[in-house]
């Protein structure tokens, strides 16, 4: 009997599909220069990437400048073998050594402290309460020198309530081409418990389900703001995109004190130690 034939899923590497369809690690560093430099007037050299997961960016980040250095920490040890194996290692050896992993909780003070202090991909989000999300603002703040900003995403809009919400992309085309898929699953208004799903369907009708989940609390940036303040950060700033003439998104960010509602938004906050 002929074996059957595996589809595109089954041979799909889930953490290659996210990097292609969520990352995009040049972008970030380029925006974290931006927003340091429009603070302090030069350029950042070190960088600490909390919920670093793969460490993409740590790694994008050395390979940019031979005076920069990267710490990124995690707790999870897959995405962390996975990086090892497929960005580390790609690395030269002068920019590994430019680069310190560490297996822990985000909420440990570590040296030496940094000009940039990333928490991307609305992953602080995990901490579901005020004194969760306080403890871990006034850590990252000690970790940062007295010159840095802190650099997170956040997301929002009435679209981004909807239960059952999916929004498909194209990531890319041809025979072995996938469509990413950001499932809005859960959403409870009493608690702002969320939850949320990626997937990645191929070309051949095979699909990746649910290959990457999150369950946080679905913070505001009012809330968020407020939280920061109080955690000794002396200012923080709004980056929102500019849209083109056609409302395209450009690219390019602004810090915006006020914003046109939109059913659905990511924006950028800078925190300034």
């Amino acid at each position: 009997m002929a074996n059957k034939k595996k589809t595109l899923a089954s041979k799909a590497d889930k953490y290659k599909c996210y990097l292609a369809s969520v990352q995009s690690p040049e972008h970030e560093i380029d925006f974290f220069n931006q927003a340091f430099k429009e603070e302090f007037g030069r350029k950042p050299k070190t960088l600490r990437e909390d919920f670093c997961g793969t460490y993409a960016v740590c790694c994008e980040w050395v390979k940019g400048n031979r005076k920069r250095t990267a710490i990124g920490v995690d707790l999870d040890p897959e995405p962390l073998a996975w990086g090892e194996e497929h960005n580390y290692s790609k690395l030269k050896k002068h920019e590994q050594e430019r680069v310190n992993v560490l297996q822990q909780d985000v909420r440990k003070a570590n040296r030496p402290r940094v000009d940039v202090l990333a928490a991307q991909n609305f992953s602080f989000w995990l901490f579901k309460t005020r004194d969760e999300l306080l403890d871990y603002f006034r850590i990252a703040r000690s970790n940062m020198a007295d010159e840095s900003i802190m650099v997170m995403d956040m997301m929002g809009g009435g679209e981004c309530y909807a239960e059952g919400n999916v929004d498909k992309r194209v990531i890319k085309k041809g025979k072995k081409g996938f469509t990413y898929h950001w499932e809005q699953g859960t959403f409870n208004p009493v608690t702002h418990d969320a939850s949320f799903y990626i997937s990645f369907k191929f070309n051949d009708g095979s699909k990746l389900k649910r290959a990457f989940e999150y369950h946080w609390r679905f913070w505001t940036l009012a809330e968020v703001r407020e939280l920061l303040a109080e955690a000794g950060f002396s200012n923080s700033h709004v980056y929102w995109e500019i849209e083109d003439e056609d409302g395209n998104d450009t690219g390019d960010w602004v810090k915006a004190d006020d914003a046109v509602s939109n059913p659905s938004w990511v924006c950028y906050l800078v925190a300034v130690r």
